[in-house]
Protein backbone atom coordinates (compact mmCIF):
# COMPACT_ATOMS: atom_id res chain seq x y z
CA UNK A 1 0.00 0.00 0.00
CA UNK A 2 2.72 2.16 0.65
CA UNK A 3 3.88 2.07 -2.96
CA UNK A 4 0.63 3.04 -4.37
CA UNK A 5 0.92 6.03 -1.94
CA UNK A 6 3.83 7.55 -3.10
CA UNK A 7 1.98 8.84 -6.27
CA UNK A 8 -0.94 10.67 -4.96
CA UNK A 9 -2.96 11.12 -7.99
CA UNK A 10 -2.36 7.39 -8.82
CA UNK A 11 -4.09 6.01 -5.51
CA UNK A 12 -6.29 8.70 -5.97
CA UNK A 13 -7.22 7.01 -9.12
CA UNK A 14 -7.50 3.43 -7.99
CA UNK A 15 -8.71 3.66 -5.15
CA UNK A 16 -11.88 2.21 -6.05
CA UNK A 17 -10.40 -0.44 -7.77
CA UNK A 18 -8.49 -2.12 -5.16
CA UNK A 19 -8.66 -5.60 -3.49
CA UNK A 20 -6.82 -5.09 -0.59
CA UNK A 21 -5.52 -7.63 1.51
CA UNK A 22 -4.85 -7.25 5.18
CA UNK A 23 -4.81 -10.71 7.03
CA UNK A 24 -2.52 -14.05 5.51
CA UNK A 25 -1.87 -16.53 6.79
CA UNK A 26 -4.67 -16.33 9.83
CA UNK A 27 -2.49 -13.33 10.67
CA UNK A 28 -3.12 -9.65 10.58
CA UNK A 29 -0.51 -7.99 8.04
CA UNK A 30 2.13 -5.47 9.13
CA UNK A 31 1.27 -3.48 5.86
CA UNK A 32 -2.27 -4.44 3.48
CA UNK A 33 -1.24 -5.84 0.63
CA UNK A 34 -2.64 -4.21 -2.45
CA UNK A 35 -3.36 -6.88 -5.79
CA UNK A 36 -1.37 -6.45 -8.72
CA UNK A 37 -3.96 -3.13 -10.32
CA UNK A 38 -0.99 -2.35 -12.25
CA UNK A 39 3.09 -2.04 -12.17
CA UNK A 40 4.08 1.43 -12.42
CA UNK A 41 4.73 1.37 -8.99
CA UNK A 42 6.47 -1.82 -8.36
CA UNK A 43 8.70 -1.25 -11.43
CA UNK A 44 9.64 2.21 -10.17
CA UNK A 45 11.09 1.36 -7.25
CA UNK A 46 13.04 -1.47 -9.03
CA UNK A 47 14.15 1.42 -11.63
CA UNK A 48 15.31 3.32 -8.57
CA UNK A 49 17.78 0.13 -7.69
CA UNK A 50 18.87 0.10 -11.49
CA UNK A 51 19.31 3.10 -12.48
CA UNK A 52 22.36 5.11 -11.81
CA UNK A 53 23.86 6.52 -14.59
CA UNK A 54 22.75 7.75 -18.31
CA UNK A 55 24.33 4.95 -19.27
CA UNK A 56 21.57 2.72 -17.78
CA UNK A 57 19.08 4.38 -20.02
CA UNK A 58 16.93 3.62 -22.24
CA UNK A 59 15.28 0.69 -19.90
CA UNK A 60 12.86 -0.83 -21.39
CA UNK A 61 10.77 -3.58 -20.47
CA UNK A 62 7.90 -5.53 -21.56
CA UNK A 63 5.86 -7.95 -19.62
CA UNK A 64 2.67 -10.38 -19.57
CA UNK A 65 0.71 -10.62 -16.67
CA UNK A 66 -2.38 -10.86 -14.56
CA UNK A 67 -3.76 -7.88 -12.47
CA UNK A 68 -6.94 -7.13 -10.52
CA UNK A 69 -9.49 -4.47 -10.32
CA UNK A 70 -12.68 -4.36 -8.02
CA UNK A 71 -15.34 -4.04 -10.87
CA UNK A 72 -18.52 -3.50 -9.62
CA UNK A 73 -20.25 -4.93 -12.68
CA UNK A 74 -18.55 -7.25 -14.86
CA UNK A 75 -18.07 -7.53 -18.83
CA UNK A 76 -16.89 -10.58 -19.72
CA UNK A 77 -13.55 -9.30 -21.65
CA UNK A 78 -14.40 -5.93 -21.16
CA UNK A 79 -14.50 -5.01 -17.53
CA UNK A 80 -13.18 -8.57 -15.59
CA UNK A 81 -12.00 -8.78 -11.64
CA UNK A 82 -8.69 -10.32 -13.32
CA UNK A 83 -7.45 -10.15 -16.43
CA UNK A 84 -3.94 -10.45 -18.28
CA UNK A 85 -2.64 -8.43 -20.99
CA UNK A 86 1.00 -7.20 -22.14
CA UNK A 87 2.33 -3.88 -20.18
CA UNK A 88 5.42 -2.38 -20.80
CA UNK A 89 7.42 0.36 -18.65
CA UNK A 90 10.38 2.32 -19.69
CA UNK A 91 12.96 5.11 -18.23
CA UNK A 92 14.81 7.48 -20.52
CA UNK A 93 17.22 10.09 -20.32
CA UNK A 94 15.38 13.07 -21.73
CA UNK A 95 11.24 14.22 -21.97
CA UNK A 96 12.01 14.20 -26.18
CA UNK A 97 12.66 10.22 -25.85
CA UNK A 98 10.20 9.33 -23.51
CA UNK A 99 7.11 11.48 -25.58
CA UNK A 100 8.62 9.76 -29.12
CA UNK A 101 8.53 6.16 -27.16
CA UNK A 102 4.91 6.92 -26.37
CA UNK A 103 4.06 7.79 -29.72
CA UNK A 104 5.83 4.57 -31.02
CA UNK A 105 3.71 2.37 -28.85
CA UNK A 106 0.67 3.52 -29.43
CA UNK A 107 1.91 3.03 -33.47
CA UNK A 108 2.52 -0.03 -32.33
CA UNK A 109 -0.79 -0.61 -31.12
CA UNK A 110 -2.86 0.50 -33.61
CA UNK A 111 -0.76 -1.41 -36.75
CA UNK A 112 -2.13 -4.49 -34.44
CA UNK A 113 -5.74 -3.29 -34.29
CA UNK A 114 -5.91 -2.55 -37.86
CA UNK A 115 -3.92 -5.23 -39.81
CA UNK A 116 -4.28 -8.24 -37.30
CA UNK A 117 -7.37 -7.64 -35.69
CA UNK A 118 -9.31 -5.93 -38.50
CA UNK A 119 -10.29 -3.53 -36.05
CA UNK A 120 -10.35 0.23 -37.63
CA UNK A 121 -8.89 2.07 -34.40
CA UNK A 122 -8.59 5.81 -34.30
CA UNK A 123 -5.54 6.86 -32.05
CA UNK A 124 -5.58 10.30 -30.05
CA UNK A 125 -5.02 11.88 -26.93
CA UNK A 126 -6.98 11.75 -23.64
CA UNK A 127 -8.54 14.63 -21.98
CA UNK A 128 -7.28 15.31 -18.46
CA UNK A 129 -10.25 13.73 -17.08
CA UNK A 130 -10.01 10.39 -18.65
CA UNK A 131 -5.98 10.00 -18.59
CA UNK A 132 -4.45 7.30 -16.68
CA UNK A 133 -4.36 8.10 -12.98
CA UNK A 134 -0.53 9.82 -12.26
CA UNK A 135 0.02 9.83 -16.01
CA UNK A 136 1.27 13.48 -17.71
CA UNK A 137 -0.34 12.37 -21.26
CA UNK A 138 -2.75 9.35 -22.03
CA UNK A 139 -3.12 8.24 -25.31
CA UNK A 140 -5.29 5.45 -26.79
CA UNK A 141 -6.63 3.74 -29.56
CA UNK A 142 -10.44 3.65 -30.01
CA UNK A 143 -13.14 1.05 -31.55
CA UNK A 144 -16.53 1.41 -32.73
CA UNK A 145 -18.41 -1.71 -31.56
CA UNK A 146 -21.51 -3.57 -33.46
CA UNK A 147 -23.82 -1.97 -30.97
CA UNK A 148 -21.82 1.74 -32.23
CA UNK A 149 -20.77 1.92 -28.94
CA UNK A 150 -16.52 2.93 -28.27
CA UNK A 151 -14.23 0.73 -26.37
CA UNK A 152 -10.69 1.90 -25.51
CA UNK A 153 -8.56 -1.00 -27.03
CA UNK A 154 -5.01 0.15 -25.56
CA UNK A 155 -3.13 3.00 -23.67
CA UNK A 156 0.58 4.54 -24.48
CA UNK A 157 1.29 6.92 -21.17
CA UNK A 158 3.62 9.56 -20.89
CA UNK A 159 4.36 9.89 -17.25
CA UNK A 160 6.67 12.27 -17.11
CA UNK A 161 8.85 12.33 -13.99
CA UNK A 162 6.18 11.56 -11.74
CA UNK A 163 6.58 8.52 -10.88
CA UNK A 164 10.56 8.87 -11.22
CA UNK A 165 10.15 11.60 -8.31
CA UNK A 166 7.98 9.67 -6.52
CA UNK A 167 10.34 6.55 -6.51
CA UNK A 168 13.23 8.17 -6.82
CA UNK A 169 14.59 7.30 -10.20
CA UNK A 170 17.91 9.47 -10.64
CA UNK A 171 20.65 9.09 -12.54
CA UNK A 172 23.90 10.95 -13.19
CA UNK A 173 23.71 12.13 -16.55
CA UNK A 174 26.98 13.32 -19.02
CA UNK A 175 27.77 16.05 -17.11
CA UNK A 176 27.99 13.95 -13.92
CA UNK A 177 24.72 16.45 -13.14
CA UNK A 178 21.71 14.36 -10.96
CA UNK A 179 18.57 14.23 -13.18
CA UNK A 180 15.27 12.53 -12.39
CA UNK A 181 14.28 10.04 -15.52
CA UNK A 182 11.38 10.20 -17.50
CA UNK A 183 9.23 7.16 -17.38
CA UNK A 184 6.49 5.74 -19.92
CA UNK A 185 3.86 3.08 -19.48
CA UNK A 186 1.86 1.01 -21.77
CA UNK A 187 -1.25 -1.93 -22.32
CA UNK A 188 -3.10 -3.80 -23.81
CA UNK A 189 -5.30 -6.52 -22.68
CA UNK A 190 -7.68 -9.83 -23.56
CA UNK A 191 -10.07 -6.92 -23.68
CA UNK A 192 -8.96 -6.74 -27.25
CA UNK A 193 -10.97 -10.58 -27.77
CA UNK A 194 -14.14 -8.28 -26.92
CA UNK A 195 -13.22 -6.16 -29.26
CA UNK A 196 -13.05 -8.74 -32.15
CA UNK A 197 -15.81 -10.29 -31.14
CA UNK A 198 -17.94 -7.07 -31.12
CA UNK A 199 -16.36 -5.59 -34.23
CA UNK A 200 -17.40 -8.74 -36.35
CA UNK A 201 -19.29 -11.14 -34.61
CA UNK A 202 -22.88 -11.71 -36.00
CA UNK A 203 -25.70 -14.07 -34.59
CA UNK A 204 -24.09 -17.05 -35.96
CA UNK A 205 -21.24 -16.48 -33.44
CA UNK A 206 -17.47 -15.31 -33.89
CA UNK A 207 -16.26 -14.25 -37.24
CA UNK A 208 -12.52 -14.50 -36.71
CA UNK A 209 -10.09 -12.65 -38.58
CA UNK A 210 -7.59 -14.55 -41.09
CA UNK A 211 -4.24 -13.69 -39.84
CA UNK A 212 -5.79 -13.87 -35.88
CA UNK A 213 -7.53 -16.99 -36.32
CA UNK A 214 -6.19 -20.34 -34.33
CA UNK A 215 -7.80 -22.51 -37.13
CA UNK A 216 -8.22 -20.63 -40.77
CA UNK A 217 -9.43 -23.09 -42.83
CA UNK A 218 -11.60 -26.32 -41.54
CA UNK A 219 -12.16 -29.12 -44.20
CA UNK A 220 -15.42 -31.13 -43.88
CA UNK A 221 -15.19 -34.49 -45.68
CA UNK A 222 -18.47 -35.56 -46.88
CA UNK A 223 -19.44 -39.21 -47.64
CA UNK A 224 -21.95 -41.83 -47.36
CA UNK A 225 -20.52 -45.24 -48.08
CA UNK A 226 -17.31 -46.80 -46.88
CA UNK A 227 -16.30 -46.87 -50.02
CA UNK A 228 -16.66 -42.92 -50.51
CA UNK A 229 -15.09 -42.68 -47.16
CA UNK A 230 -11.79 -44.34 -48.58
CA UNK A 231 -11.78 -42.43 -51.46
CA UNK A 232 -12.73 -38.96 -50.01
CA UNK A 233 -10.61 -38.97 -47.30
CA UNK A 234 -7.18 -39.67 -49.46
CA UNK A 235 -8.15 -36.65 -51.01
CA UNK A 236 -8.81 -34.68 -47.84
CA UNK A 237 -5.54 -35.48 -46.54
CA UNK A 238 -3.38 -34.39 -49.83
CA UNK A 239 -5.29 -31.07 -49.61
CA UNK A 240 -4.54 -30.94 -45.97
CA UNK A 241 -0.98 -31.47 -46.62
CA UNK A 242 -1.08 -29.13 -49.24
CA UNK A 243 -2.37 -26.23 -47.19
CA UNK A 244 -0.15 -26.88 -44.13
CA UNK A 245 2.89 -27.11 -46.09
CA UNK A 246 2.00 -23.51 -47.72
CA UNK A 247 1.57 -22.43 -44.19
CA UNK A 248 -2.58 -22.39 -43.65
CA UNK A 249 -3.14 -23.20 -40.58
CA UNK A 250 -6.18 -26.08 -41.44
CA UNK A 251 -7.60 -29.03 -39.32
CA UNK A 252 -9.73 -31.71 -40.33
CA UNK A 253 -12.89 -32.29 -38.86
CA UNK A 254 -13.47 -36.23 -39.45
CA UNK A 255 -15.73 -36.92 -36.34
CA UNK A 256 -17.99 -39.71 -37.55
CA UNK A 257 -20.94 -39.21 -34.76
CA UNK A 258 -22.06 -35.79 -36.32
CA UNK A 259 -23.52 -34.46 -39.00
CA UNK A 260 -21.78 -32.39 -42.15
CA UNK A 261 -24.37 -29.80 -41.48
CA UNK A 262 -23.84 -29.89 -38.09
CA UNK A 263 -19.66 -29.18 -38.31
CA UNK A 264 -20.84 -26.16 -40.67
CA UNK A 265 -23.31 -24.65 -38.45
CA UNK A 266 -20.22 -26.09 -35.25
CA UNK A 267 -17.32 -24.19 -37.42
CA UNK A 268 -19.30 -21.02 -38.28
CA UNK A 269 -19.96 -20.62 -34.57
CA UNK A 270 -16.43 -20.68 -33.58
CA UNK A 271 -15.71 -18.18 -36.35
CA UNK A 272 -13.12 -20.00 -38.59
CA UNK A 273 -12.85 -18.15 -41.86
CA UNK A 274 -13.32 -20.90 -44.88
CA UNK A 275 -14.73 -23.49 -44.42
CA UNK A 276 -13.34 -26.05 -47.14
CA UNK A 277 -16.31 -28.76 -48.11
CA UNK A 278 -14.77 -32.48 -49.92
CA UNK A 279 -17.48 -34.95 -51.69
CA UNK A 280 -17.59 -37.58 -54.37
CA UNK A 281 -18.70 -35.01 -56.49
CA UNK A 282 -16.06 -32.95 -55.77
CA UNK A 283 -13.44 -35.63 -56.50
CA UNK A 284 -15.43 -36.54 -59.42
CA UNK A 285 -14.80 -32.73 -61.19
CA UNK A 286 -11.27 -32.17 -59.37
CA UNK A 287 -12.89 -29.43 -57.07
CA UNK A 288 -13.83 -28.21 -53.53
CA UNK A 289 -16.58 -26.05 -52.33
CA UNK A 290 -15.15 -23.20 -50.31
CA UNK A 291 -17.44 -21.38 -48.11
CA UNK A 292 -16.51 -18.23 -46.38
CA UNK A 293 -17.30 -17.21 -42.58
CA UNK A 294 -17.27 -13.49 -43.50
CA UNK A 295 -20.35 -14.04 -46.07
CA UNK A 296 -22.86 -16.47 -44.65
CA UNK A 297 -24.77 -18.51 -47.62
CA UNK A 298 -24.83 -18.75 -51.02
CA UNK A 299 -23.14 -15.40 -51.21
CA UNK A 300 -19.81 -16.51 -49.81
CA UNK A 301 -19.51 -20.26 -51.51
CA UNK A 302 -17.95 -21.01 -54.47
CA UNK A 303 -16.49 -23.91 -56.48
CA UNK A 304 -12.46 -24.16 -57.27
CA UNK A 305 -10.10 -26.25 -59.23
CA UNK A 306 -8.18 -28.52 -56.48
CA UNK A 307 -5.02 -28.09 -58.97
CA UNK A 308 -3.30 -24.62 -57.39
CA UNK A 309 -5.55 -24.72 -53.82
CA UNK A 310 -2.94 -23.64 -51.21
CA UNK A 311 -2.32 -20.40 -53.30
CA UNK A 312 -6.40 -20.03 -53.94
CA UNK A 313 -7.26 -20.43 -50.04
CA UNK A 314 -4.24 -17.92 -49.08
CA UNK A 315 -5.07 -15.65 -51.57
CA UNK A 316 -8.81 -15.93 -50.52
CA UNK A 317 -7.72 -15.41 -46.48
CA UNK A 318 -6.02 -12.36 -47.59
CA UNK A 319 -9.17 -11.28 -49.27
CA UNK A 320 -11.28 -11.94 -45.90
CA UNK A 321 -8.76 -10.21 -43.58
CA UNK A 322 -9.30 -7.19 -45.85
CA UNK A 323 -12.87 -7.60 -46.86
CA UNK A 324 -13.38 -7.44 -42.69
CA UNK A 325 -11.44 -4.23 -41.77
CA UNK A 326 -13.33 -2.58 -44.94
CA UNK A 327 -16.80 -3.65 -43.59
CA UNK A 328 -15.74 -2.17 -39.99
CA UNK A 329 -14.72 1.13 -41.42
CA UNK A 330 -17.14 1.48 -43.39
CA UNK A 331 -19.91 0.40 -40.43
CA UNK A 332 -17.77 2.93 -38.23
CA UNK A 333 -17.82 6.13 -40.79
CA UNK A 334 -21.36 6.14 -41.38
CA UNK A 335 -22.13 6.15 -37.40
CA UNK A 336 -19.83 9.00 -36.97
CA UNK A 337 -21.85 12.37 -36.77
CA UNK A 338 -20.61 16.24 -36.94
CA UNK A 339 -23.67 17.61 -35.32
CA UNK A 340 -24.81 21.28 -35.70
CA UNK A 341 -25.24 22.40 -32.22
CA UNK A 342 -25.55 20.72 -28.59
CA UNK A 343 -29.09 18.87 -29.46
CA UNK A 344 -28.16 17.48 -32.33
CA UNK A 345 -25.42 16.32 -30.38
CA UNK A 346 -27.29 14.83 -27.48
CA UNK A 347 -29.30 12.69 -30.37
CA UNK A 348 -26.29 11.04 -32.41
CA UNK A 349 -24.48 9.79 -29.35
CA UNK A 350 -27.43 7.77 -28.27
CA UNK A 351 -26.35 5.41 -31.74
CA UNK A 352 -23.35 6.99 -32.74
CA UNK A 353 -20.21 9.05 -31.98
CA UNK A 354 -20.59 13.08 -32.62
CA UNK A 355 -16.85 14.38 -34.01
CA UNK A 356 -17.19 18.14 -32.82
CA UNK A 357 -14.82 21.11 -31.57
CA UNK A 358 -14.48 21.35 -27.63
CA UNK A 359 -13.14 24.30 -25.82
CA UNK A 360 -11.52 21.58 -23.61
CA UNK A 361 -12.90 21.92 -20.43
CA UNK A 362 -13.86 19.66 -17.58
CA UNK A 363 -17.16 21.50 -17.03
CA UNK A 364 -18.63 20.89 -21.08
CA UNK A 365 -17.21 17.66 -20.65
CA UNK A 366 -19.15 16.83 -17.40
CA UNK A 367 -22.31 18.61 -18.92
CA UNK A 368 -21.93 16.02 -21.91
CA UNK A 369 -21.56 13.08 -19.49
CA UNK A 370 -24.42 14.18 -17.31
CA UNK A 371 -27.05 14.82 -20.20
CA UNK A 372 -26.18 12.20 -22.27
CA UNK A 373 -23.45 9.36 -20.66
CA UNK A 374 -21.34 10.11 -23.42
CA UNK A 375 -17.59 10.82 -22.57
CA UNK A 376 -14.89 12.39 -24.74
CA UNK A 377 -13.14 9.81 -26.47
CA UNK A 378 -9.99 10.91 -27.77
CA UNK A 379 -8.44 13.90 -29.23
CA UNK A 380 -7.69 12.57 -32.69
CA UNK A 381 -4.08 13.02 -34.13
CA UNK A 382 -5.30 14.01 -37.28
CA UNK A 383 -6.76 17.37 -36.69
CA UNK A 384 -8.51 19.24 -39.09
CA UNK A 385 -6.89 22.84 -40.07
CA UNK A 386 -8.64 25.95 -38.54
CA UNK A 387 -10.40 26.63 -35.60
CA UNK A 388 -14.60 26.36 -34.68
CA UNK A 389 -16.89 26.66 -31.91
CA UNK A 390 -17.17 24.12 -28.96
CA UNK A 391 -20.21 22.30 -29.64
CA UNK A 392 -21.34 22.62 -25.70
CA UNK A 393 -20.68 26.25 -25.13
CA UNK A 394 -20.08 28.20 -27.74
CA UNK A 395 -16.36 29.74 -27.18
CA UNK A 396 -13.71 29.01 -29.35
CA UNK A 397 -12.01 25.98 -30.12
CA UNK A 398 -9.19 24.52 -31.12
CA UNK A 399 -9.10 20.60 -31.62
CA UNK A 400 -12.10 18.50 -32.40
CA UNK A 401 -13.21 15.28 -30.41
CA UNK A 402 -15.33 12.17 -30.37
CA UNK A 403 -17.84 11.87 -27.93
CA UNK A 404 -19.29 8.51 -27.68
CA UNK A 405 -20.98 5.99 -24.90
CA UNK A 406 -18.63 3.55 -24.23
CA UNK A 407 -18.19 0.25 -22.53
Amino acid sequence: MSFLEKEKEHVEGFSPELAVVTIGGGEKLEEPLVVRPTSETIIGYMYSKWIKSYRDLPVLINQWGNVVRWELRTRLFLRTLEFYWQEGHTAHASEQEARAETMRMLGVYADFAINEGAVPVIQGVKSQTEKFAGANMSTTIEAMMGDTRALQSGTSHFLGQNFAKAFNIQFLDENNTLQYAWTTSWGLSTRFIGAIIMTHGDNQGLVLPPRLAPIQAIIVPIFKSDLETTTVMETVRRVEAELKAAGVRVKVDDRTEVTPGFKFNDWEMRGVPLRIEIGPKDIEKGTVALARRDKPGREGKSFVPQGGLAATVSELLATIQKALLERATAFRDSHIFEPKDYAELTEVVQNGWAYSYWCESAECETKVKEDTKATTRCIPLDQPAGKGKCIVCGKDAEKKVYFARAY
